[in-house]
C-alpha cells in the first residue's frame, strides 16, 4: 500500500539539492512542469526538450541529466521532506500561496525559499537593507548596530545577511530594539551556520523574525551562493544602506543588484584614512545619498526624518585624565605613538590610561591599533 502522498515542497526541495542545481536551472525547470513531475522527469534521465530548459542547462545539458539520475535514485523525496519538518525547515515554492509576496514580483525570484521562523513578517512594514564588509572597523560595527537598533525601534524592517562584522552588528542592533522583526538571507542551508561562530545570532534572528535561503538543507558555503544571495536581500528592501564597504566586495554587488531594481541606495561617510570605508565613500561620489543617522534612512522611506531616543549610555564616565586620553582619540584608529604625540603623555601615563578605558568599554584594540566605540558597545563580530 502506498503512502500519503508527499507535498510538491518535497520534490522541489529535492531538486533544489541535486549536485549542480543552480537558481537559473531550477527556475527553468519549475516553470517548465511541476515539482513531483519535473522529479520524475529527473528520475527516468530524460532530456529537457523545453526551450528554456535546454539553454538554462547549456552544454552541459547530457552530462547534468546523467548526473542527477545518478544522484535522484539516492534520494527519497519522503526523507527529504522528514528532514525538513524535523529542523522546523518551511518551503515556499514560486506561484504557491505561502510564498513571499516580496519576493514573488521580483526580476528574478528564487524558485524555491526556504525559511525558518516567521516568514509572515515580509509583509509588516517597511524594509530596509543594511550591508557592508566583514572586515569593518569598530566605528563601522557600531554604526551598523545604531542604524539597525533604531530603525527596527521606529518599526523598520532589517535585512541582512547575518555575515560577520556589518550585517551581523546591524541585526544585533535591531535584536536590542525588540521593535520590527529582523529578517537574515543566509547563502547556505539553514542547518549550516556561517560564519560558524555566528550561531547564536542566527537562533535570535529566527526567533524574532525570520531566516531565508533558496539554498537546501546540507548546502556548503559555496562563493557562488553570495551573489545569489545578495539579489534576495536588495529584492526585499525599500532602501539599501552601505555602511563600509571596501573598493570590491559583496557589498558593492549588492548596490548593483539593487540599482538593477531601482531601490535607492544610501552610503554611510566614512574617513578617507579607513580603507573599509573606500567603496562607500566612492559611492558618496557617485552621487548617493548620505546616511548619518537612522533620521537620514527613515526621511529616506517617507517615514519623517526623527529617530527613537537612542538608550543612555551604561558605561562608568572616565576620570578626567582619561576622558581627555578618549577626547585625542577623535573616531579614528590610533596607535599608543600616535596618542604620545596628541597628548603630550608618556607610555607609562597611557597604558594605564588605555587598559581602564578598555576594560570600560570605551575603547577597542585590534593588534597595535586602538579605536573608539560608540554608545552601542562593542558590538560581537566586529575586530577585537
Amino acid at each position: 500500500m502506498s503512502g500519503p502522498a508527499l507535498p510538491a515542497e518535497a520534490y522541489a526541495a529535492a531538486l533544489a539539492a541535486l549536485p549542480g542545481m543552480g537558481p537559473a536551472r531550477l527556475a527553468a525547470i519549475l516553470r517548465a512542469r511541476p515539482p513531483g513531475a519535473a522529479w520524475r522527469h529527473v528520475v527516468g534521465g530524460r532530456t529537457w526538450s523545453e526551450p528554456a530548459v535546454a539553454e538554462a542547462l547549456g552544454a552541459r545539458a547530457p552530462v547534468l541529466v546523467d548526473r542527477w539520475r545518478a544522484a535522484a535514485a539516492a534520494v527519497d523525496p519522503a526523507a527529504v521532506w522528514a528532514a525538513l519538518v524535523e529542523a522546523q525547515v518551511g518551503v515556499a515554492v514560486l506561484g504557491s500561496p505561502a510564498y513571499p509576496p516580496a519576493l514573488a514580483g521580483d526580476v528574478e525570484p528564487p524558485a524555491v525559499v526556504f525559511h525558518r521562523g516567521a516568514p509572515e513578517v515580509l509583509a509588516a512594514g517597511p524594509r530596509v537593507a543594511v550591508v557592508g564588509t566583514r572586515r569593518c572597523s569598530s566605528t563601522g560595527a557600531g554604526v551598523a548596530y545604531e542604524l539597525g537598533r533604531d530603525l527596527a525601534a521606529a518599526g523598520v524592517t532589517i535585512v541582512s545577511g547575518l555575515a560577520a562584522g556589518v550585517d551581523g552588528a546591524a541585526h544585533r542592533g535591531a535584536l536590542a530594539a525588540e521593535g520590527a522583526p529582523p529578517v537574515g538571507v543566509v547563502g547556505t542551508g539553514l542547518d549550516v551556520v556561517y560564519p560558524p561562530g555566528q550561531g547564536a545570532l542566527w537562533r535570535a534572528v529566527a526567533e524574532a523574525g525570520v531566516l531565508l535561503s533558496e539554498a537546501p538543507l546540507g548546502a556548503r558555503p559555496e562563493r557562488w551562493r553570495f551573489p545569489a544571495r545578495n539579489r534576495i536581500i536588495a529584492a526585499l528592501a525599500d532602501r539599501v544602506v552601505v555602511v563600509e564597504s571596501h573598493r570590491r566586495g559583496g557589498s558593492l554587488h549588492t548596490v548593483d543588484e539593487a540599482d538593477r531594481r531601482g531601490v535607492d541606495v544610501l552610503a554611510v561617510p566614512g574617513s578617507v584614512r579607513n580603507p573599509a570605508a573606500t567603496g562607500t565613500n566612492e559611492l558618496l561620489a557617485e552621487g548617493r545619498a548620505p546616511a548619518c543617522s537612522a533620521a537620514d534612512v527613515l526621511l529616506a522611506i517617507g517615514l519623517g526624518g526623527s529617530a527613537p531616543p537612542a538608550p543612555a549610555d551604561g558605561r562608568p564616565a572616565p576620570s578626567a585624565g582619561d576622558a581627555a586620553v578618549l577626547e585625542a582619540f577623535g573616531w579614528q584608529p590610533a596607535t599608543l605613538d600616535h596618542l604620545v604625540l596628541r597628548t603630550g603623555r608618556g607610555v607609562a601615563d597611557l597604558a594605564p590610561a588605555l587598559a581602564r578605558l578598555g576594560d570600560a568599554g570605551w575603547i577597542s584594540r585590534q593588534g597595535g591599533w586602538y579605536e573608539r566605540v560608540a554608545a552601542c558597545g562593542p558590538v560581537a563580530g566586529a575586530p577585537a
